[in-house]
């Protein structure tokens, strides 16, 4: 089973650890590493190869989703500003990459694409470090739906 498709499939049965929250196009999940605090992913659920296999109303969803998991991570973490990605060109399921960008960061790493970092011996996702953004993101997005309403 692809990659894309285990995490949303942990997530389903309540045994993905790094969830956020259920949102109404899929999963907002912590990433698996933290080089830059607040990376997360959006998951779609049910899984697709692309954005171009949704219809309008999903896309429209998966889109909205996206930018309201990026206005939390950057209200929770004070990034100066956010970065999403939809490549698919390893993991060949849809899912989006959302990178706070801080001016804390390095010089040689402030303007370029976050895969110039070292991935390899980037900081791993733990809930005792990052559990507590994890909570502040979600509780922001659950304050953002009901304001929506």
């Amino acid at each position: 089973m692809p990659l894309i498709s285990q995490r949303v499939d942990l997530a389903r049965n309540g045994a993905n650890d790094k969830v956020i929250c259920r949102m109404a196009s899929g999963w907002a999940v912590m990433g698996d590493v933290q080089f830059l605090p607040g990376y997360c992913l959006l998951l779609p659920d049910p899984v697709v190869p692309s954005l171009n296999d949704l219809d309008t109303e999903a896309r429209t969803a998966y889109l909205l989703d996206m930018a309201r998991l990026g206005d939390a991570v950057l209200q929770a973490t004070g990034a100066l500003r956010m970065n999403y990605e939809i490549l698919g060109n390893s993991e060949p399921e849809l899912h989006c990459h959302i990178f706070p960008r801080y001016a804390s960061e390095p010089e040689h790493n402030i303007k370029m694409p976050v895969w110039f970092y070292d991935w390899k011996t980037a900081i791993a996702y733990s809930e005792q470090e990052h559990g507590e953004l994890r909570m502040k993101i979600a509780k922001l997005l659950d304050a953002s739906s009901q304001s929506a309403y």
